[in-house]
């Protein structure tokens, strides 16, 4: 289930920071070394930690010369939160608009 394989994804810190560092990034991205300068991880642990993030469907990646650039990627982002919320609030859309709105961008 890729479910299964975000979240095992997800599960470790220095994952889950990358990822939440990339979503902040937004369509900008960022390079892998500019990932493990901001979180202060060396660069091949930084660089297993994309990859695992990159084969579960959260991030996508682009080659910049000699440097790979990072990004969160949407659908997969999308097919997980889709995922959490699909039998949300006994289908009833008045009780899940709360956590809809805290999530939505502003």
């Amino acid at each position: 289930m890729i479910a299964l394989s975000a979240f095992a994804a997800l599960s470790q810190a220095n994952r889950l920071d990358a990822f939440r560092l990339l979503i902040k990034a937004g369509s900008d991205g960022m390079a892998a070394g500019e990932i493990s300068d901001a979180l202060g991880v060396k660069q091949n642990t930084m660089s297993a930690s994309l990859s695992v993030l990159h084969q579960a469907g959260l991030v996508r990646n682009t080659r910049e010369g000699r440097s790979i650039r990072y990004f969160v990627d949407m659908q997969g982002l999308r097919g997980l939160l889709g995922f959490l919320m699909e039998d949300c609030c006994g289908g009833n859309p008045d009780l899940c608009r709360p956590i809809l709105d805290d999530i939505a961008c502003c």
